[in-house]
C-alpha cells in the first residue's frame, strides 16, 4: 500500500469515528455528498456524511453528485403576497410560492445534496415598497435559519434607477457606480453585513452590489460570482481580480441579465449586455464555465466556445410570465462528477401543496419541454485541466439525485387534466346570456377581403349597436383590415377581423366604432360586467412597433371624468390592450372610485396563438378577474365596481385606441367575436360554452 493511500484510509477512519461520536454514521441516498462550505465546519455548511474513497474502489453503480438550488425572478411572489395586493396567494391557496420555495429547499438540502443556493434576482417586483422587501427578507431567512449558504444579486425591478444597457455608451449611466448607494433598499435589506453571515461568503465590492461565494461539493471547491443589474466597469475589473486571485476555482458566474430566448420561445437570442460580458470577463476567462441569469421570460440554453477552445454553457431561466407569476417554478441543477452532466430540472415545489380544489391544467409540478429539462455533457476533468488538477472524492454509494427528486414530488400528486372543451357545431352555439348590451362578430366579408371603409362589424346581440370601420388616417390604407375565416377552435363565430400592417412607429393604424348617441357608450356596468375576447397576436409582433397594441377601448380622455387625479390624463377610460411584454392589459377607470385606473396583467402571452380572454367583475366580491384560456392571472383587481363612462357620445373602439383626440396604439394580429354584458358571468355562460 503506497503512503499516500494509507493516509487516505486513515482520513475516512478517523472521520468515520467524528461522525459516530457525533450524530452516528449517516450515508445519505442520493449523490453520495461530501458537502461543505469552503471546507469550514459551521454556518451553511452540510456535513460529510457519506463513505468516500478513491476511484480505484468505487462501485459502477455509484454516483458522485450534488444539486444547486436556482431561485428565478422572484418578483410576483414578493409583491402578490403583501396585504398592498390583498394577500391574494394566501387568500387563495393558504401559502405563498416565495417562502414555499426556501423552506422546500432548507427541508431537502441534506437529502438532495444542494450546498448552495442561488438567486438571479429582481427579488421584488417595486424597489420603493418595504412590504415587498419584508416578504423576501422572511423567505430568505428560512435558508439562514437552516444554514444553507445562498448568493443573491439586484435585478432591475431592485434598484432605484433602472436602465436598460444598448450599447457601450451606456456604461456612462446607469450602472453600481452611477448610483447613490445610501438610498438604495437593497443594500439596506441585503448588505455585506448580511451576506457575510453566510459561511460561503468571501467578498463584495466596493459598491457593496456585487458578491463572491466558494463552496466546496465532494472535495472540489467551486466559485459562484454574482453580479447585480449593469455592472461597472469598475466592478467588473473587481470581478476578474477576485476570480485572478482563485486562480485554481472554477467559476458559476450568475447575472439578472445576459442571454435572451428568441421569439420562437426556446432558441437562445445573445443580448448586447450579454455580448459586453462575455468580452470584458468571459470569454479569456477559462475557469468560468457556466452563466446563469433571469430577466428575459421563459428559458433557453447556450453552449459557446472561449478562448481556449472551451464551452462556455449559457442559461437563462424566468417563470415570472408563467402562471401564478411562476407558480413558484424553480431549478436544480445536478453536477454528475461519475457521469461527466450536469442534469437540470425544472419544477414547482408549491403546485404539490395548493388545495386540490384550486388547481387546474396551468399546475404542472414538473415541466418536462426541452428548454426546461435537458442535460449538458462536459468531461469536467478536461475542462477544468487549464487551472485544477480535476480530483474529486468519489463515493462509494448513491444514486442520480433528480429522478428522486421528481418521484418524491410527484408521489402523492397527479397533474390535472384539462377541462374537455367542445367545439360548437354551428354559428349560434353559445349561450345566450340576458344583459348582453353587445356582442360584435366579423360576419361581413370573404376570407382575405379587405373591409371597406365604413363597412359594418355587426352587433348580433339584437341591440343594434353595430360598429363600422373608421375613415382612413394618416399612412392607413384600406388593404390594412381583412375578414378571414381564421378563428379560436371555441368560437362560434365565422370568423374573425385581421388587422395587417399596424405600426406604433410610424403611427398607421385602423380601427371600427359604434355611433355617437347609442346607448351602449354611456354604460357605466354598475351591476358588474363579463368582457370577452378571441385575440390572437400576429407571429410578426415586436415590441418596437406594437407595444401597447389595443384590442377594445372607449373615445374621450379619463382625465375629463369626474374626480379622476391619475397619470396619463389622455388616455382612454378603458385600455384592452397587448403590452411591451405581451401582456394582455385591462386597465379602466371604475365607476365605483373614478379617481385612479386600475389594471390587471396576464402573463406573456404565445405570438400566433389564440387566445380567449374574459374579464369579470362580480359587484358582491369587489373582484375583477382577468381569465386567460379559462385561468385566473395572478395580478388581479379588488375593491372597484363597473367601469366610468363619460357620456352617449363617446363611441366604443375595435382595433386601436383614443388618445387625447386621436386614433393610435393599432392592434396587430386577429380579433374575433367580443362581447360586453353589464353582470358577472361563470364559465358555463362564456362564448366557450356551448348552448343548453
Amino acid at each position: 500500500m503506497s503512503v499516500d493511500n494509507e493516509r487516505l484510509l486513515r482520513r475516512i477512519s478517523d472521520r468515520r469515528e467524528l461522525l459516530r461520536s457525533a450524530a452516528g454514521l449517516s450515508i445519505l441516498p442520493l449523490g453520495a455528498g461530501l458537502l461543505s462550505a469552503c471546507g469550514e465546519d459551521g454556518a451553511g455548511a452540510t456535513a460529510d456524511t457519506a463513505i468516500t474513497t478513491s476511484a480505484s474502489s468505487r462501485t459502477s453503480t455509484a454516483t458522485t453528485s450534488f444539486t444547486i438550488a436556482v431561485l428565478p425572478d422572484t418578483q410576483f411572489y414578493s409583491r402578490y403576497a403583501t396585504t398592498d395586493e390583498s394577500e391574494q396567494f394566501q387568500r387563495k391557496y393558504g401559502s405563498t410560492p416565495f417562502a414555499a420555495q426556501t423552506k422546500w429547499i432548507a427541508d431537502n438540502a441534506a437529502a438532495y445534496n444542494i450546498p448552495f443556493v442561488i438567486h438571479l434576482g429582481d427579488v421584488v417586483d417595486q424597489v420603493g415598497k418595504p412590504n415587498q422587501w419584508r416578504i423576501a427578507d422572511a423567505a430568505m431567512k428560512q435558508l439562514e435559519t437552516a444554514r444553507i449558504p445562498y448568493s443573491i444579486l439586484a435585478g432591475n425591478h431592485d434598484v432605484v434607477t433602472d436602465y436598460e444597457y444598448r450599447g457601450p455608451w451606456d456604461q456612462s449611466s446607469g450602472t453600481d457606480a452611477q448610483r447613490n448607494l445610501g438610498a438604495e433598499p437593497y443594500l439596506q435589506w441585503f448588505p455585506k453585513s448580511r451576506a457575510a453571515t453566510q459561511a460561503t461568503f468571501r467578498e463584495r465590492d466596493s459598491s457593496g452590489f456585487h458578491e463572491a461565494h466558494v463552496f466546496k461539493a465532494h472535495g472540489v471547491e467551486f466559485m459562484v460570482l454574482s453580479l447585480s443589474w449593469r455592472i461597472s466597469d469598475a466592478a467588473i475589473a473587481w470581478a476578474r481580480d477576485v476570480i485572478r486571485r482563485n486562480p485554481t476555482l472554477p467559476v458559476i458566474l450568475s447575472n439578472h441579465q445576459l442571454l435572451n430566448i428568441d421569439k420562437d420561445g426556446v432558441s437562445p437570442l445573445e443580448t448586447e449586455y450579454g455580448k459586453m460580458l462575455w468580452e470584458k470577463l468571459i470569454r479569456d476567462t477559462d475557469q468560468i464555465f457556466m452563466t446563469l441569469n433571469g430577466h428575459h421570460h421563459g428559458a433557453a440554453w447556450l453552449s459557446k466556445t472561449n478562448d481556449f477552445g472551451n464551452q462556455v454553457e449559457e442559461m437563462v431561466v424566468d417563470y415570472q410570465m408563467d402562471y401564478q407569476g411562476g407558480n413558484a417554478l424553480m431549478r436544480l441543477y445536478e453536477i454528475d462528477f461519475s457521469a461527466n452532466r450536469i442534469d437540470v430540472m425544472s419544477f414547482s415545489p408549491w403546485v404539490v401543496q395548493k388545495p386540490k380544489n384550486t388547481l387546474n391544467q396551468f399546475d404542472r409540478a414538473v415541466l418536462t419541454e426541452g428548454n426546461n429539462q435537458f442535460t449538458i455533457p462536459i468531461n469536467f476533468k478536461k475542462r477544468f485541466a487549464g487551472f485544477q488538477k480535476f480530483r474529486p472524492t468519489l463515493a462509494t454509494t448513491g444514486a442520480p439525485i433528480l429522478p428522486v427528486v421528481k418521484a418524491n414530488l410527484l408521489k402523492d400528486y397527479t397533474n390535472p387534466v384539462p377541462p374537455v372543451m367542445t367545439p360548437p357545431r354551428d354559428a349560434n352555439d353559445f349561450p345566450v346570456v340576458p344583459d348582453t348590451y353587445a356582442h360584435w362578430r366579423a360576419t361581413g366579408g370573404k376570407d382575405g377581403q379587405a373591409v371597406a371603409i365604413g363597412e359594418t362589424l355587426a352587433d348580433i346581440s339584437g341591440n343594434g349597436f353595430d360598429m363600422k370601420r373608421n375613415p382612413l388616417t394618416g399612412p392607413a390604407q384600406v388593404g390594412d383590415v381583412i375578414w378571414t375565416d381564421d378563428k379560436h377552435y371555441l368560437s362560434s363565430a365565422p370568423g374573425s377581423l385581421r388587422f395587417l400592417n399596424s405600426d406604433k412607429v410610424t403611427g398607421r393604424c385602423s380601427s371600427f366604432a359604434t355611433a355617437p348617441g347609442m346607448g351602449v357608450n354611456n354604460r357605466s356596468f354598475w351591476d358588474g360586467y363579463t368582457v370577452e375576447a378571441f385575440i390572437k397576436v400576429d407571429a410578426n409582433w415586436t415590441r418596437e412597433n406594437h407595444r401597447w397594441c389595443n384590442i377594445l377601448a372607449r373615445m374621450g380622455n379619463r382625465g375629463n371624468l369626474p374626480g379622476f387625479s391619475g397619470g396619463d390624463r389622455e388616455a382612454s377610460s378603458v385600455l384592452f390592450a397587448i403590452s411591451s411584454l405581451r401582456e394582455v392589459q385591462w386597465e379602466i377607470v371604475p365607476a365605483s372610485n373614478s379617481s385612479q385606473p386600475k389594471a390587471n396583467w396576464s402573463g406573456e402571452i404565445i405570438r400566433d396563438t389564440w387566445y380567449h380572454v374574459a374579464i369579470v367583475n362580480d359587484p358582491a366580491t369587489k373582484d375583477t378577474i382577468l381569465y386567460v384560456e379559462g385561468a385566473p392571472v395572478l395580478r388581479n383587481v379588488n375593491g372597484t365596481t363597473g367601469i366610468r363612462s363619460q357620456n352617449v357620445n363617446q363611441p366604443w373602439v375595435i382595433g386601436a385606441t383614443h388618445w387625447d383626440g386621436a386614433m393610435e396604439d393599432g392592434y396587430f394580429g386577429h380579433i374575433g367575436e367580443l362581447r360586453l354584458v353589464g353582470r358577472a358571468l361563470t364559465p358555463d355562460q362564456w362564448l366557450t360554452a356551448r348552448r343548453k
